[in-house]
Parts: structure tokens; sequence; C-alpha cells
């Protein structure tokens, strides 16, 4: 099926490593216009060279702190400068260190959860909704995950998150009647393809253990139905998706769960 996404102005933040690497490169695949937003900049120019070779029509980064005032604004200026708007955006930026409800008593860490996985998704739907209301269309997904619906180590974490699927569907019932679809998407547990998907800024960057360990992602694949992990792949080809609006123009205010079916919301 053609999802007509060539030459669609897509904006990815937390587009660097990972589950935002993995997006990325599925609407390169689409022949899309790509602004990987990211802090990390040597990881953002990689995932970039990366997407041109797999069909991109353009890519550009934009190095940046979403959480900091004015960011996310000057991301949508340099991709409209460049491109005149922006089409589809995907709210990836995200960061946790799994942590039992009990010790996770650092205030300073939820406030910084908070700031990355909430407020930077609330500050850059804001920045794009002029030019997606201007042309009368639009699609944004949040990239939620199943730590939202309540998850062992997730509990500061997995609230930001439940947050974040509170903000999608407010954002799809106020802005349907402008033709802007939001909807959310949320991965189960992805352990990056290998060294080369991540960068000095990830949670991953000190290697997978930091994490979660051997003894826990086997735990995990367990009480997962499909008795595997989730890929990134898996995760982006569900974006895509959603992001088109030939495959898509029906849905908005929905959340799907790509995680095997180890949650079923």
């Amino acid at each position: 099926m053609n999802l007509g996404l060539a030459g669609a102005r897509v904006l990815v933040t937390g587009g660097a490593s990972n589950i935002g690497r993995g997006i990325v490169h599925g609407f390169a695949a689409e022949g899309a216009r790509i602004m990987v937003a990211d802090i990390d900049g040597p990881q953002a120019e990689k995932v970039a060279e990366e997407s041109e070779r797999l069909g991109a029509q353009a890519v550009l980064t934009s190095v940046g702190d979403l959480t900091e005032p004015q960011v996310p604004e000057r991301i949508v200026s340099e991709m409209t400068a460049a491109w005149g708007g922006v089409d589809c955006l995907v709210n990836n930026a995200g960061w946790s260190v799994p942590c039992f409800l009990a010790e996770d008593t650092d205030r300073t860490r939820w406030q910084r959860l908070v700031e990355v996985n909430m407020f930077a998704s609330v500050a850059t739907t804001q920045a794009v909704l002029t030019s997606m209301v201007d042309s009368g269309a639009g699609s944004i997904v949040f990239v939620a995950s199943d730590a939202a619906f309540g998850q062992i180590r997730q509990a500061v974490y997995g609230a930001t998150k439940a947050a974040v699927v509170a903000l999608a569907r407010t954002t799809a019932k106020e802005f349907g009647r402008k033709g802007i679809r939001s909807n959310i998407v949320c991965p189960g547990l992805v352990i990056p393809d290998g060294p080369e998907a991540v960068g000095a800024q990830s949670l991953w960057s000190g290697g997978d253990d930091a994490v979660f360990d051997d003894k826990q992602t086997e735990f995990m694949v367990m009480g997962t139905p499909l008795r595997r992990l989730t890929t990134a792949a898996d995760v982006a080809n569900s974006v895509v998706w959603l992001s088109s609006d030939a495959a898509a123009r029906q849905i908005t205010g929905q959340m799907f769960s790509v995680s095997g079916g180890y949650t079923m919301p």
C-alpha cells in the first residue's frame, strides 16, 4: 500500500537513538522529508546519513534540549524555513532509568522525568499546531509506554507517560475539527539493535544491563504472548502507518500497544 508520505514534512523528537532512530528510518523508507531533533548532535548526524541512504527525500538535524524555553519553537522554525511547515510530528523524546518506587526518592529526578517526558511533548505539540491548522491537516503521534498502565520499577516514569496519553487524547478532541489527528503508540521493551543504534546521550549508552539485565528481559518475554521482544522497526511501522492519511485518515485519539501482547489496553 502506498502510504502517501513521499515528501511529507516529518519532525521526530529524540530521533537519534533506538526507537527514535527506527522511526526516522521508517519515514525515510517512505521518501519523507525528516527533521531529526535530538540532544545528541553527532548521533543525529549519523542517523541523518543512514536515512538518506534508505531513501529519505531530505533530512535535517537540529540539536537542542526540548525542555529548555523556545527550543521546540526554534526547531519548528528551522523546519518551516526549509520546507514551509510540518505535516507530521512524532513526540518520541523521553527518558527514564528504572527504579523501585520506595527507592525513587530523588525529587530532582522526578522533575526531569516530567520535563522530558511530558513538558517537552506539550511544548513541541504547541509549536507545530499553527502550521497544521493553517494547512487544515496534520498527524501527531505520541510515543508513550506500556509503563503508562503500571509496571514494576517504572512508577514515576509511567505516571508521566500516562499524562502523555491524556495530552494526546485532548489534542485529538480539540483539533480534530481542524483536520489534525492525534494518536498514541505504547512500545514494550525495545533493546537497541546494537551499539550503532545509540549515542552517548542515550539511557542505553551504558549497555543493556544498565536498563534491563538478562533475567529481567527473560521474565518480560515469558509474560509476552508472542514470546518475543519488540524492535524499533516494529514501533516505527505503527508510527508511520498512523501518520498516513491514506492508511489511517479516520483514526484519532486511539492508543496502540506494540508489545507482543505484553499489555492489552
